[in-house]
């Protein structure tokens, strides 16, 4: 779709049914698009047409509910590949979610290649899932991790820093393409470039900007990138591992078990190339059915509009929340995703987001699982509201005046 149509966004919040109720008597404000999605109904019909019709195991049968199922499955591997300009099919992975998908890569191309004195470079603004499989393989071979720092409050990185900690014993540079609990932006091809022209092979978690704005691997020049499909307004449970095929064939396999073999002898087993040697078992068939109409439903509207969308309900709700005193605002002043998070002063972040649901305003609480990023700003939690495309600037309204209702509820 053309980055200048214009779009009617009332028109397409109609698709979500769950968006047209009350909680606690308030209509629902859902504002934490950052944690999970909700789901067009393109999605949900997807996926019960493929269980009320097409119900069966993929790959090992013949018969026509099979073919049906594999059909639907591998259909949907060649539109993920297209969904971020992967080179081939065979570079998609279908994995967990993110999480697993980087846990994936620790495991497997981690133990493969890290050894003692060995270097993980990551940035201060990591999700725990990008964190610590990190950690975990570090222990297990030796090798350490090391951080790109954050500045402060805005959350930005100091790459200024960079070429210094790109040393030559830094073997792996995992990095966030968009923060979950700041909102920025990261330049992820530029920090992939400086990596690649030292050998280092790098991660981009893109948890939050696959479903936001358009991904293209091969533009990122990046290793390997991860991504959920429920942050894209597809089912729960299932995910996206995109990694170069000279990279993938080269890893041992993750898991043992059907699916990912050859052949299987009493004393050898022979695994099938990537992407399948990485899918033991019966994998999750319904989730990538429905992430396939996922990924259609967003590209008919545009990431491109989509983002352009967050970005200017953030900038309105982060102008209207300046207005406000005794506020603490974290993230980059511009070029911010659509979230902001935000501490009242002497009002803990939970206190915020529970009186908030009282309103029918849905937003986050907590340390966001970036419990390291939180303790080097010297706090414990912040309360979060996210946006996506189904948001409206009158819902960002309601949201403020219940935070302008919460702060004289504690004054008093």
């Amino acid at each position: 779709m053309n980055a200048d149509k214009q779009i009617d966004w009332s028109k397409l919040r109609k698709d979500f049914p769950i968006l047209d109720q009350q909680v606690h008597g308030k209509p629902l404000v859902y504002f934490d698009n950052a944690a999970t999605s909700q789901k067009p109904r393109a999605v949900i019909e997807a996926l019960t047409h493929y269980y009320e019709r097409d119900n069966a195991n993929v790959h090992r049968g013949i018969h026509e509910l099979s073919n049906r199922a594999t059909s639907g499955y591998e259909s949907a591997r060649v539109r993920a590949a297209k969904f971020i300009n992967a080179r081939s099919s065979d570079e998609i992975v279908f994995t967990r979610g993110t999480t697993e998908g980087i846990n994936l890569v620790a495991a497997t191309w981690g133990a493969a290649n890290l050894k003692p004195g060995d270097v993980i470079l990551l940035t201060e603004l990591e999700h725990h899932s990008n964190l610590v499989p990190w950690q975990m393989i570090a222990q297990r071979t030796g090798a350490s991790v090391t951080y790109v720092p954050v500045t402060g409050d805005e959350g930005l990185l100091d790459l200024s820093r960079l070429d210094a900690l790109l040393t030559p014993r830094v073997k792996l540079f995992a990095m966030v393409h968009i923060s979950n609990s700041m909102g920025t932006v990261n330049p992820v091809a530029e920090m992939c470039a400086r990596a690649r022209q030292r050998g280092i092979v790098t991660l981009v978690d893109g948890a939050q900007s696959a479903g936001h704005l358009p991904v293209d691997v091969q533009a990122i020049g990046c290793d390997f990138f991860a991504f959920s499909g429920h942050k894209i307004c597809g089912p729960t449970g299932v995910g996206v591992l995109y990694g170069r095929q000279e990279l993938l064939n080269q890893m041992p396999p993750y898991q043992g078990g059907g699916e990912m073999i050859l052949s299987v002898g009493y004393d050898k087993t022979d695994f099938k190339p990537a992407p399948h040697r990485f899918e033991a078992g019966t994998p999750d068939i319904s989730g990538p059915i429905g992430l396939h109409a996922a990924m259609d439903y967003l590209d008919a509207i545009g990431r491109e509009n989509i983002w352009r969308h967050d970005q200017e309900l953030a900038a309105y709700a982060v102008e209207q929340l300046s207005g406000l005193k005794g506020i603490r605002i974290f993230g980059p002043q511009e070029n911010r995703a659509g979230l902001v998070s935000f501490l009242l002063k002497d009002v803990h972040a939970h206190d915020v987001v529970t009186l908030a649901d009282q309103g029918g305003v849905a937003l986050r609480g907590g340390h966001h699982c970036t419990q390291p990023l939180m303790h080097k700003l010297g706090v414990e939690s912040t309360a979060r509201a996210s946006f996506y495309y189904y948001n409206t600037q009158a819902e960002v309204d309601r949201f403020v005046d219940v935070i302008r209702e919460i702060q004289k509820f504690f004054a008093q």
